[in-house]
């Protein structure tokens, strides 16, 4: 079994964070335009050098800075994670070049990144790309609704994309996008190439998705949009090893960004059941709503610490990061679904009044268990590593 604490200066640094996210970050995302990238908020993020953090530090920092964030912020929190999900594979599998010209920029704030897997029929099944490269001239017209995207070969070294991305966070609203498209015949997840496609490129537009929590996401549409060699990120149809390393590394802060939220409602609740009055004494006497505090706050520990064991693994380069970051990001995502419900609950109608925190949290904890890996996708995942090192006894 593995046991894990953290030193008393990580705990200080998380304090910190947290009250810089209260103080500095929040308003700067009350700001903000709902379903837009906050480049102020971005740029405050790099001018406090969190953001220049992600290429410096390991997986329990990006643990520990996205649950402070988190806590205080959930915006703030977002838009840090984003530029690293986008970057990531930048900093990774890039070329000098590529390096030199975006992550100093990333870093400070003043471009903004996206990480373009997913499409309109290859969600949580990234194995199932069909956005391809393919011998072919450019064609106009734009691509059909609802087309994957294909990569198709314009000489040895040069492709045209042609297709959607869809559900990408900072779409359209990025500087530039790590696109994952189909370069090979091979289906699942032989053939996919992972490209550094600035947003300026011909043929690349895209449009804003209103969804149920106001956050920067959008749909993109490639018509033949040109891409060469200098492009590629890693090698070519080996993009899908690129994409599995990003979230391996990402999946276990998804955890530590539900634990920020899930303390949030926790620490909300205690307040509340603390001075609400009710049937002769406070919510925090009666047996039925205290007994539920204390699940709320068991689970949101259990998940903490599978998280930041997960995130120490990923630092160690353990053999079983897969099975370890899959199964942080389902604990945590569905332990904090439980805790911001379960505080909704005892807080009663006020909690789904419009700018409450609980309701802000509420809207915002639904998707973590669908982006990176559906919570069922992380079951898959955690059933074939069991299942492999069984085999390998």
């Amino acid at each position: 079994m593995t046991a894990f604490s953290l030193e008393p200066a990580q705990l200080a640094w998380c304090a910190e964070l947290r009250a810089l996210a209260a103080q500095r970050l929040r308003p700067l995302a009350d700001k903000g335009e709902p379903g837009q990238v906050n480049r102020a908020l971005v740029a405050e993020l790099g001018g406090l050098g969190l953001l220049g953090r992600l290429f410096t530090s390991g997986a329990l920092d990006l643990c520990l800075m996205r649950e402070s964030l988190a806590y205080a912020c959930t915006e703030a929190e977002t838009a840090l994670a984003l530029q690293g999900l986008g970057a990531h594979p930048v900093h990774a599998y890039g070329t000098p070049a590529q390096r030199a010209r975006w992550l100093p920029r990333v870093a400070d704030g003043t471009a903004i990144a996206a990480f373009a897997l997913s499409e309109p029929g290859a969600g949580s099944d990234a194995a199932a790309l069909a956005l391809r490269a393919e011998p072919d001239a450019p064609r106009g017209g734009g691509s059909p609704a609802g087309t994957a995207l294909t990569a198709a070969p314009d000489g040895s070294t040069r492709w045209r994309l042609t297709g959607e991305k869809c559900w990408i966070s900072n779409a359209p609203g990025a500087d530039f996008y790590t696109v994952f498209a189909r370069t090979g015949p091979d289906a699942g997840a032989r053939g996919v190439t992972a490209f550094l496609v600035p947003a300026d490129r011909p043929g690349l537009t895209g449009h804003a998705l209103d969804m149920l929590s106001p956050h920067p996401i959008g749909a993109l549409d490639f018509d033949a949009v040109p891409v060469t060699a200098d492009d590629v990120l890693g090698a070519v149809d080996h993009g899908f090893r690129v994409a599995m390393g990003t979230l391996n590394l990402f999946r276990p802060s998804v955890g530590a960004f539900a634990v920020g939220m899930a303390q949030a409602a926790l620490d909300a609740t205690l307040d509340h059941t603390a001075g609400r009055h009710a049937f002769g004494g406070t919510l925090r006497e009666l047996q039925a709503v205290s007994h539920q505090v204390a699940e709320m706050a068991l689970r949101t520990e259990a998940a903490r610490l599978m998280v930041l064991a997960a995130a120490s693994a990923y630092d160690a380069d353990s053999p079983d990061v897969p099975r370890r970051s899959a199964m942080a990001k389902l604990l945590a995502t569905e332990t904090a679904q439980y805790v911001v419900d379960t505080a909704v609950q005892l807080h009663g109608a006020r909690a789904l009044q419009r700018g409450h925190l609980l309701e802000h949290l509420y809207r915002e904890v639904r998707a973590p268990r669908i982006y990176e890996g559906a919570s069922e996708v992380q079951r898959g995942i955690i059933a074939k590593e069991l299942f492999a090192r069984q085999e390998d006894r």
